[in-house]
């Protein structure tokens, strides 16, 4: 592919002119090329640091992180996103430890609605709506708990289910 201009690449992925002459200032991708007239030209090689840089960014890692991680081994990057998504999944348990409270505290079932949560009454009665009785439902868990362990951990704590409880229903999976 020919090179490309600042104002093509900026067009091509919906940034801004200054976000890449930022990501330059910062030295995160500086074009390989000039023209005659000074402008920058990005190479395919620059476009595909872009692109990585991007996909780095839209995960949520800071551009100082993305600095060091873009000319970095892959065990490094899968180390850094490795720590980025035990951050994330410490957010969301955060989060739904929140929207739990709320709710609670709110009380009515017409608040909750939008909230997207379940509490377990509502889940067992959605059980019991298709058909699964108890040894069903022990069933399920243990099915559960053998392919996903910590999903399963996971799935219980959204429900609200103390960690008393959890560990009961674990334990007997």
């Amino acid at each position: 592919m020919k090179n490309q201009t600042i104002r093509a690449v900026a067009r091509r992925f919906g940034l801004s002119r200054s976000t890449l002459l930022y990501y330059d200032t910062l030295g995160l991708l500086q074009p390989s090329q000039r023209s005659s007239a000074g402008y920058r030209l990005y190479t395919d090689a620059d476009i595909e640091r872009l692109e990585r840089l991007l996909l780095y960014r839209d995960a949520g890692l800071p551009l100082k992180a993305i600095g060091s991680l873009l000319d970095a081994p892959a065990d490094r990057a899968r180390s850094a996103l490795t720590g980025r998504l035990e951050q994330i999944n410490g957010e969301i348990h955060a989060l739904r430890t929140q929207q739990r409270i709320i709710a609670g505290m709110l009380g009515d079932a017409a608040s909750r609605h939008g909230t997207r949560a379940m509490d377990k009454n509502a889940w067992i009665e959605l059980l019991r709506a298709t058909g699964l009785n108890d040894e069903d439902m022990r069933r399920w868990h243990r099915e559960f708990e053998q392919r996903a362990p910590e999903a399963h951990h996971d799935f219980l704590e959204a429900l609200g289910i103390t960690d008393e409880e959890i560990s009961r229903i674990r334990n007997s999976s």
